[in-house]
């Protein structure tokens, strides 16, 4: 079975990873899947393949041979910010997870957790969720438990959401699907991700982590 974006073709994939038995590995499960995948091992090679044609998916590591996977999620989101972006790496230190979401990433997978099947991964990325290790899901659930309280009575919502948009903003929290949120609010799938545009225009930020999390810093929601 071929995997297809809403346009029926194929979903084309860029990935990153200098280690080779590593690579081959994730493109044969995907290709296998239907996948259309272009490789890289360099974050030279990435540049050129991106300049060559915009991805519907960058998984890249982070730890490459001439730079820092941070650095192409940050200029793939900016330049391309349809893109999903996942993150493959061993790094799961504070500042590596949290630099790679801050500046873009919607999913980070840790290679000493890998899921089994990669290609199913992939199209839940695709669908809305936020693919993400257990151990990282942890780490962030207790950065926002320690982060500081809103402040007391009614919620800011300085961005002025609409009702609407709040209810979508908690569906985002909760790792809904676009579909899974239309369904819930009676909404038609296609306009979700309209909603979704103006949510991050409001809120000014790139990606769902930074939407939920300026949202729980203004007491819109609560996880």
């Amino acid at each position: 079975m071929t995997d297809q974006g809403e346009t029926g073709e194929a979903i084309t994939i860029l990935l990153v990873e200098d280690d080779a038995p590593t690579c081959w590995r994730l493109q044969d499960a995907l290709v296998k899947a239907g996948y259309e995948v272009r490789t890289a091992g360099t974050l030279g090679e990435a540049r050129i393949a991106l300049a060559a044609g915009t991805p519907r998916v960058l998984l890249t590591d982070l730890r490459l041979p001439d730079g820092h996977g941070v650095e192409l999620i940050r200029e793939t989101r900016r330049r391309f910010p349809d893109t999903e972006i996942m993150v493959i790496s061993a790094l799961g230190d504070e500042e590596s997870v949290i630099s790679a979401i801050t500046v873009g990433a919607t999913g980070y997978l840790l290679k000493d957790a890998f899921p089994t099947d990669i290609a199913t991964t992939v199209r839940d990325l695709v669908a809305g969720h936020s693919p993400i290790s257990a151990s990282i899901a942890r780490f962030i659930v207790r950065r926002t438990q320690n982060s500081a309280e809103p402040p007391p009575g009614p919620a800011l919502n300085t961005a002025k959401l609409t009702p609407r948009e709040i209810d979508i903003l908690w569906g985002i929290a909760k790792g809904f699907s676009y579909a899974e949120i239309a369904g819930h609010l009676g909404l038609s799938r296609q306009t979700v991700p309209g909603h979704i545009k103006n949510i991050y225009r409001k809120l000014e930020v790139h990606t769902r982590s930074e939407a939920v999390f300026e949202a729980v810093q203004q007491g819109l929601i609560k996880l």
